[in-house]
């Protein structure tokens, strides 16, 4: 017998995760939609033959839908709502990044989750990236000697719709988040001192929710190595997330594969071979499907999580660490934050 799994959003997102959970069907009995939108529900319900519900069927008590878990891929302001609504129900929850919009929110649903003491992750699917977990590796066997510097990108490459902007958080949160969260994994490093900027350029809708579509941070971690992040709405060249990681007796570097945006105007390159990729999506999916995986394997054993509320709430520190050093010009260490 497998799972039944409540999916709650039915978005590009919430969606993604609906077809995934479908192809794993040894292991997921049934789905059970639930969205505010309840056309959009009943159309993913369709497509995925799956069940539609409201939010109150799948948080009553009791819990009279017979649900094992839940999948949370609302807007990110009702992500803490839900994790909170979820722990006070019992169901162990995957809950799509960031925590939350505001860190009193996120520290709320931490809180929750940890109290209930139910499985429960939180969706930074670069942890399941091979290349990520190389570079993690290769830190950790002292490949790199004594890690130095670091240089992160995260572009889109095109904005995403003016709709999403009021609700996304703004880029650090939205953006920049995942490389908040892999630069500490990845090095075992916390971020302790960042220093920020951004420009709204292009489509209007930018300026007016004082959201940048580039942006750029200097970052800290607490052994003293430094490096950068950058974002972008408007990289035309493709969809590029990267790492470049040095030290004193090597360096590697992660996202240069063979669907890389890049156009080498070096004598004697041919790389990369192939188109680049287009959006998150399809650069991830695999990391996707093994997160899901993943999840399943903790409602499994009740096994640590890869990735917890408290990793999450890490991550968005800086993020709000960044936001600050935008607004007022200046270094932000992190304990002003917390």
């Amino acid at each position: 017998m497998g799972y039944r799994i409540a999916l709650m959003g039915a978005g590009r997102i919430g969606s993604m995760h609906g077809f995934l959970l479908r192809a794993m069907q040894s292991r997921v009995e049934s789905i059970v939609v639930c969205d505010t939108n309840t056309e959009k529900a009943e159309l993913l319900a369709a497509q995925l033959d799956a069940d539609v519900a409201s939010s109150e069927q799948v948080y009553a008590s009791g819990n009279p839908l017979g649900i094992d878990a839940l999948i949370l891929a609302t807007p990110t302001s009702e992500h803490a709502a839900g994790l909170i609504a979820a722990a006070q129900a019992g169901l162990p929850t995957f809950c799509e990044k960031p925590l939350a919009m505001d860190i009193e929110s996120a520290q709320a649903a931490c809180q929750a989750v940890e109290a209930a003491q139910l499985p429960h992750h939180i969706g930074f699917q670069r942890r399941f990236d091979v290349g990520y977990r190389r570079a993690r590796q290769a830190v950790r066997d002292g490949a790199l000697g004594e890690v130095h510097r670091f240089h992160m990108l995260t572009a889109d490459q095109f904005p995403p719709d003016d709709a999403f902007i009021p609700t996304s958080g703004g880029i650090f949160r939205d953006c920049n988040i995942h490389d908040f969260d892999i630069i500490a994994w990845v090095t075992g490093q916390p971020v302790v001192e960042v220093y920020a900027t951004g420009v709204t350029r292009g489509r209007e809708v930018f300026a007016a929710y004082n959201d940048p579509s580039e942006a750029a941070a200097i970052l800290t971690l607490a052994d003293g190595t430094i490096g950068t992040v950058h974002a972008s709405r408007y990289n035309g060249q493709g969809y590029d997330v990267r790492l470049d990681l040095a030290g004193t007796r090597g360096s590697v570097n992660v996202g240069y594969d063979a669907r890389v945006p890049l156009v080498v105007m070096d004598d004697g390159v041919e790389f990369p071979p192939h188109a680049p990729w287009t959006d998150f999506i399809e650069r991830f999916q695999p990391c996707y499907e093994r997160e899901l995986s993943a999840f399943l394997d903790m409602l499994d054993t009740h096994g640590p999580s890869p990735c917890t509320a408290r990793d999450a709430l890490a991550a968005l520190y800086v993020a709000v660490a960044c936001d600050l050093s935008r607004q007022e010009h200046r270094p932000v260490r992190l304990e002003e934050i917390r």
